[in-house]
C-alpha cells in the first residue's frame, strides 16, 4: 500500500479540501500524473505521498512540456468550475468560478475586476489599478479558444519531480479556462526552463502574441497575492494591470 500524506486545517473554509480533491481527480482523469486522493473531509485531505527529490533535466523539462500540452487538449463546454460549483480557492483566497459562456466573463468580470476592487477597498492598490482592470476586454485575451482544463495554480512549488524524473501536479485550482493561464503562472515566479515551453509549443502551438498576453493572465494570481500577502506584490499587480490594459 502506498504511503500517504495528510493535510489538515481546523475551521477550513467551505469546500476547501473538497475543491482540491475534485481538481486532483479531474486532472487524473485527463491523464495527468497526480497523487491519488484517499480520503477527504471538511478539515483535511489524505493523498498518496510523492517521493520528490528529483532534479530538473533537459529530458524532464521537455517531457513536462509535452505532458502539459496533452492535459490542455482536454476541453469542456463552459469556462469556470468543472462541476458547476462556483466556490474555489487560489491558495487561501476565494475566487469565483461560476460557469460562464465566455472567457472574458469568467476571467475579467468574475475575477480580475472584483479582486482589483477588493484590493482598492482595502487600501492595497491605487484606484487607477481598478480603472486599468475595468478597461480590459475580450480583445486583451487573444483569440477565442475552447474552455481548457488547467491546473490553475501552476507555480513551481505545485510541480514535484520524483527520482525517476517524472513530474507530478499537486494543489490544483483546476477549472476550465484559457490554456495561457497555466503558461503565464509558470512564468510568474520562475522554476520552469525554456525547454518546457519549447516542447509545449511544438506539441500544441499557441496563437500569435501569446508572449504579450502574459501580463493579463498574471493579473489574477498577483491580485490574490496582494490580498494574502500585501507588500511588493501590489507593485507587481499594478504593473501587470497597466501592461495588460495597454
Amino acid at each position: 500500500m502506498s504511503e500517504t500524506f495528510t493535510k489538515t486545517r481546523a475551521g477550513a473554509p467551505p469546500l476547501f479540501f473538497d475543491r482540491e480533491a475534485m481538481g486532483l481527480r479531474a486532472l487524473a482523469a485527463a491523464g495527468a500524473r497526480v497523487p491519488a486522493v484517499r480520503e477527504v473531509s471538511d478539515e483535511g485531505i489524505t493523498i498518496d505521498r510523492v517521493e520528490a527529490g528529483g532534479r530538473r533535466t533537459a529530458a524532464s523539462e521537455e517531457a513536462f512540456g509535452r505532458e502539459l500540452a496533452a492535459l490542455h487538449r482536454t476541453t469542456g463546454e463552459r469556462y469556470g468550475a468543472l462541476d458547476g460549483e462556483p466556490t474555489a480557492y487560489l491558495g487561501d483566497c476565494p475566487v469565483d468560478l461560476t460557469p460562464s459562456d465566455t472567457f472574458a466573463e469568467s476571467w475579467l468580470e468574475r475575477r480580475v475586476v472584483p479582486l482589483a476592487r477588493e484590493c482598492v477597498e482595502r487600501g492595497q492598490l491605487d484606484p487607477s489599478s481598478l480603472a486599468d482592470a475595468e478597461r480590459l476586454s475580450a480583445a486583451h485575451l487573444g483569440p477565442v479558444e475552447p474552455p481548457t482544463l488547467v491546473q490553475g495554480d501552476l507555480w513551481a512549488g505545485n510541480r514535484l519531480i520524483d527520482r525517476r524524473g517524472h513530474s507530478w501536479l499537486i494543489d490544483p485550482c483546476a477549472h476550465h479556462a484559457h490554456r495561457e493561464v497555466d503558461l503565464a503562472m509558470m512564468q510568474l515566479f520562475g522554476g520552469f526552463s525554456g525547454r518546457v515551453f519549447a516542447a509545449y509549443v511544438e506539441d500544441l502551438p499557441l496563437a500569435d502574441g501569446w508572449e504579450q498576453r502574459v501580463p493579463v493572465f498574471q493579473t489574477v494570481p498577483l491580485l490574490v497575492h496582494v490580498l494574502l500577502f500585501g507588500g511588493g506584490y501590489a507593485v507587481q499587480a499594478a504593473e501587470a494591470l497597466r501592461a495588460a490594459a495597454c
